[in-house]
């Protein structure tokens, strides 16, 4: 289901990890890159509660021709920056996935 609260949601993920692969020069290296949003409810703390939250995931791919695509392998600190940033700061996230797939026999877009 799409609605406003979980484009709201996305978009703000989706901004924090275009804004930290600008940050760290990784940006105009990948092919294509984006956040997406995992419609399942995870289960996490947040303070000293339990959080049923969505989870996030992150795709970065480098390609030729779109028929095939490797994942790209970015820095550990570039992903911990962009979970911490995500999971502070973006209401309604409580876990955040690096997809490492390669196309095939993954897509890089999830339905």
């Amino acid at each position: 289901m799409v609605d406003k609260e979980r484009l709201d949601i996305i978009r703000e993920c989706d901004a924090i990890f275009i804004g930290k692969l600008k940050e760290h020069g990784w940006y105009d290296k990948v092919w294509q890159a984006y956040a997406g949003l995992i419609p399942v409810k995870t289960v996490g703390v947040k303070g000293d509660e339990r959080s049923y939250e969505w989870a996030t995931n992150l795709r970065a791919v480098i390609s030729e021709d779109a028929m095939t695509a490797e994942w790209v392998d970015l820095p550990a600190q570039l992903l911990r920056e962009t979970s911490q940033k995500i999971l502070n700061e973006v209401k309604g996230i409580n876990r955040v996935l690096y997809d490492i797939s390669t196309k095939p026999p993954a897509s890089i877009e999830w339905e």
